[in-house]
């Protein structure tokens, strides 16, 4: 459990991005910023998913940010289809690095869970196309929908965490794959758990926490 969580609003280009904050107990390490899945479909940065990944990145001393996308609770804008999302959290990042200088030079990750992992991946490739100094350390991808709201290529780090659930019922199985395989990412299968994870969220954190220890031990 977080030591505490606060709320703070960033600003993207369709206006506040409304965020929820975790706070570690003692000194961060660094931080990770967390995305939520579809925001048409009740995505929120409340999914239990979301909150396994933040729960898994404040145990392992990092501050975990979990913003609303545009039109989801007080963040303002439309759904975007990634485009105006991944922007949006690119200005978090920036934003981040302004409002906490002691952890600009940290190490940082980047997760997503569903409709978040695109957000996610492009995220990351445009930070990297940039030239930026600090990558994350770690991007990890739940139950991966990258290729059904990409909107453009991108390439992740070879070493990006990709767990799938064996059942999923939103996502299939074989679409995951079929975008990891030209870029040779292993993905994780859980054996009999669905697009959410039901009953298998200890799973998933163990699998997030092995990925962090490695990430940042």
């Amino acid at each position: 459990m977080s030591a505490r969580t606060d709320t703070h609003a960033f600003t993207g280009a369709a206006g506040r991005i409304d965020c929820a904050i975790d706070w570690p107990a003692g000194t961060p390490r660094g931080w990770a910023l967390v995305l939520h899945p579809h925001p048409l479909q009740g995505g929120a940065r409340e999914n239990k998913v979301v909150t396994t990944l933040s729960r898994a990145c404040v145990q392992h001393g990092l501050v975990a940010v979990r913003p609303n996308f545009r039109g989801v609770g007080l963040s303002e804008g439309v759904f975007d289809k990634s485009v105006g999302e991944t922007q949006d959290m690119l200005a978090v990042v920036a934003q981040m690095r302004e409002l906490h200088p002691e952890l600009a030079q940290a190490p940082w990750v980047l997760a997503g869970f569903s409709f978040g992992t695109a957000v996610a991946a492009q995220t990351y490739a445009a930070l990297a196309d940039q030239g930026d100094a600090a990558l994350p350390v770690a991007l990890m991808l739940m139950g991966p929908a990258v290729n059904r709201f990409q909107s453009h290529e991108v390439q992740v780090p070879d070493d990006t965490l990709m767990v799938h659930g064996e059942e999923d019922e939103v996502v299939p199985l074989s679409e995951a794959m079929d975008w990891a395989r030209p870029r040779s990412i292993p993905v994780v299968v859980v054996p009999g758990a669905s697009h959410f994870f039901h009953g298998k969220l200890l799973v998933l954190r163990q699998l997030v926490q092995a990925r962090l220890k490695v990430a940042l031990d």
